[in-house]
Formats: C-alpha cells, structure tokens, sequence
C-alpha cells in the first residue's frame, strides 16, 4: 500500500491506493471496499487526483445568510411583481459575491436524523467578473425553502458559499466553467454520517468552440446557456466544448477531481462526427442502480435531427463508462398549425430518481419547444432503460410563470426530490428559472398529490 497526501486548503487528507487493483480493470464499487477512517480515504483503484480550486480573486472568504437583492440588469429598482415559488436569489451585488451574475443547475440533497433535517444545494453561479465564468457552490437549510448561502469560498467544514472553481491546468477540459450534475452519497440516504463520501459528477467546459451547421432557430443555440441580456459583450450563441468529471469530497464542501482516462481529466469524449453526441456532453446525472451498476444520463444537441437529446452510460464502478445511446429526443406535432409540443426541439437536463413505492425510474428534463421556450416535463420507465414514456402527452408538468413573474421567460434544469412521509408523500421540483432580462434564480414546486403522474404548483408564501 502506498499513500499520497492531498491537501485541501490547508486541512490534509491522506489517500491510499491499493497498487493491486489494476488501473484499467472493472471494479465493484461499494462501501465494503470504498471505506472512510479517520482523515482517510480507501480506494479499490488507482485514481489520480487533483486540487479543486476555489480561489477567485474578488472573494473574502465570509459567509452571509441569504438576502434578495435587487439586480442592476433589471429595469426598475425592484423586484419583479411575482416571486412565487423563488427561494434562491443571486448573490447581493453590494458585497460582490462569486453568485451575483447568475445562478443555476440545483443539486438538492435532504438529510434526517433524530435532531431533525438537514438539506444541502449545490449549484452553479457567476459574478460581474470577466470572462464570465461558472463555480459551484453550497447552499444550507433546515427546511429546503429558506436557504443560508455564502458570498464568498468555504473555509471549514461548516462554511457555506464557493466550493469548486474551474481547474487551473492548461490542459484540462474544465477549466473555463464547472456545473453541477449530481452527487452521489456513498453512505445511507438517511443519515448524513461521518462516513459519508460524496462524489460529484459535473460538467466541465473548456475555451474550445464547436462548430455547427445553423438550424435556423429562431433562438440563439449556446452551452453553456447564458441569459443575462444585460451585457453585450457575452456570447450567448457560442457552443463550447464541454465533457463529464467526477470529484469526491468528505464534507461536501472541499473537493478533490478524480481525473478519467480521457486526456484531459474528463471521464470520457464526445462521439464521433456522425453520432448524436459530437458537439458536447452536458449535464452529467448519475443513479445508483444496485452493486455494480451506476448509471449516467446526460444531453447533447444532434446536428442530424436538429434538436436536444438525452442519451445514457453505464458503470460498475462510476469512473469507466459505457455509452448505450440515445433514450429521449424531440417529436413533432402532426396537427397543422398551433404551437406544438412542449418539447418539440427535444429535452436536456434530465434529472432520473427512483420512485420509492412502485419501483419505476422517473425523469424530470427541460423540454424546448420550437421558440425555445423552455418548461419542464417527466418520463417514465419501469427499468430506467428504455421505453420512456411522458406522464402527460401534450403539456408540459410546470410551465413558464405569467405575466411580471420571476421566472416568465422560462423554467429548467430541474431536481426532483421524493418526501417519502408516510402521512404527506410527495414530490419537490427544484428549478431554475429565467425573468425578465434574463435574470435567473432557482425555484421550488410541489406535486399536486402523492402520484408524480400530476402536475406541479409553484409555492406561494415562501420566498423572503
């Protein structure tokens, strides 16, 4: 056995790798052979690891509680007329937090235990700063709804705020933006113990831009997204290459990449030029299945049909991967005339969740219709595999608010969180929302009922 040690800002861990386990070879990844003891990780393979930065030169390092500050970008000094459902705002602009710009892709995780319940939120912002640039970082709460976030990096293993910045080495494939995908807690749902390892599977994006043949969208095609109409010197059509990666943390808040067999760190490529995924790979969300079975659902944009995909890899140990495909695209209306399906240009950002009474996988993903408008809409398959069916045909389960809302220019990236009680079961939605001059924040909806057949309802009398 040889150990390395890693140091995390400061507070050092020591990594013991295991020579026997060839790097290449399949392993069966579990807590009997993934194990935590004091100020230690043991790993079954040979991983390369590397620091995860999460310096940027305007942070403080304090944390703030969570306040909603008006934007500059929004043409009065208020907020919008309607705030239903929004529970996260950016960052105040007055402190110049790493969040103020915008903020995204929520990765929402509930903890219980005999003192109560605890939730975590990951997510993706960017500051005023140029170029624009997307971190990750952690958001607190005792109920899910109302949050304590930070304005600058973690410091402790209690801080809230910036945990990961893009990667510093020339040649990695996530070093201009990172968003979070999903993470995968390698411990019991229920408890968040100290023997909790928490991997996080992310979307990393380089300086390299694609090119691609126009579909004549009457939109502006670009990945990352960038909403924020305010300034006219950002790119909002440009697609850059982005690729899957994989971090691990043992609090969640100090993070250590695990580099894949890809060159560039990533966990794998794009396909081919003539398969569906050439252009990027986005969105990494990643489903315990069972020992030895981990899945990955991610998107893309197929040049061939000229619409969002959704597309499928498989794992037995969560760092090698197997593409099997497309699951989920776009389909056109056969009615003349109207304005078409929810989803017609097809889906991107699936989140996939076990349904804990009957069994079934179900997908929440953000459908784009001809405009590109974006909503929100569900799936269905009894294996996770295959035969994906929308739980309502033609409408979307949470569509874009009316009028002066918060989130009027539309709804996506959406997290489905099961609340399993035995009197109150239902569903969260999580979301992040677009307004009016593409202000954007993170939104909460509930199912209406038990059965996650229904449609969501934003929450009213949440947001402060």
């Amino acid at each position: 056995m040889e150990a390395n040690a890693v140091r995390f800002h400061g507070n050092p861990y020591i990594v013991t790798v295991s020579r026997t386990v060839q790097r290449h070879r399949s392993t069966n990844l579990s807590l009997q052979n993934l194990t935590y003891r004091k100020n230690k990780l043991f790993f079954p393979f040979s991983p390369t690891i590397t620091r995860c930065s999460t310096t940027k030169s305007s942070e403080t390092g304090q944390a703030s509680t969570f306040e909603s500050p008006p934007s500059d970008c929004s043409p009065t000094s208020s907020l919008s007329s309607s705030t239903r459902g929004l529970v996260l705002d950016l960052g105040l602009l007055s402190t110049d937090p790493w969040d103020s710009e915008e903020i995204g892709s929520p990765v929402v995780k509930r903890f219980l235990s005999d003192n109560g319940e605890r939730w975590y939120m990951w997510y993706h912002g960017s500051s005023k700063q140029k170029p624009v640039s997307d971190s990750i970082g952690l958001a607190v709460s005792n109920n899910g709804i109302h949050w304590e976030r930070g304005k600058g990096r973690v410091e402790s293993t209690d801080d809230v705020g910036l945990v990961m910045s893009c990667c510093e080495d020339w040649w990695a494939f996530d070093k201009a933006s990172v968003r979070p995908g999903e993470v995968v807690i390698m411990s019991s749902s229920k408890v968040r113990a100290n023997s909790s390892v928490y991997w996080m599977y992310y979307t990393g994006y380089t300086t390299e831009t694609v090119e691609f043949q126009s579909q004549g969208f009457t939109f502006e095609l670009g990945n990352p997204e960038r909403f924020n109409l305010c300034d006219e010197n950002v790119a909002k059509s440009v697609v850059y290459r982005s690729l899957p990666g994989l971090a691990i943390s043992q609090d969640g808040r100090h993070w250590a990449r695990i580099e894949g067999e890809h060159h560039s760190g990533a966990l794998f490529d794009v396909g081919s030029e003539k398969d569906w995924d050439f252009l990027y790979i986005a969105s990494p969300h990643v489903v315990f299945h069972g020992s030895g079975d981990l899945r990955m659902y991610y998107h893309s944009f197929d040049e061939e049909t000229g619409e969002f995909c959704i597309g499928m890899a498989r794992s037995r140990e969560g760092i090698k991967w197997v593409k099997l495909g497309k699951i989920l695209g776009g389909r056109r209306s056969e009615k003349d005339g109207g304005t078409g399906f929810f989803d017609e240009l097809g889906g991107r950002y699936p989140c996939v969740t076990r349904n804990k009474r009957d069994g079934s996988y179900v997908m929440a993903y953000e459908g784009v219709d001809r405009n590109g408008k974006m909503s929100i809409g569900l799936a269905v398959s009894r294996d996770g595999i295959k035969d994906w069916e929308r739980v309502i045909d033609e409408e979307a389960v949470l569509a874009v608010g009316e009028g002066g809302a918060w989130d009027n220019g539309g709804v996506g990236c959406p997290y489905l969180v099961e609340m399993d009680g035995d009197s109150d079961h239902h569903w969260r939605l999580y979301y992040r929302g677009v307004g009016q001059g593409g202000r954007t924040g993170i939104g909460l909806a509930v199912s209406e009922g038990s059965e996650i057949t229904t449609k969501f309802t934003k929450q009213t009398g949440i947001h402060l």
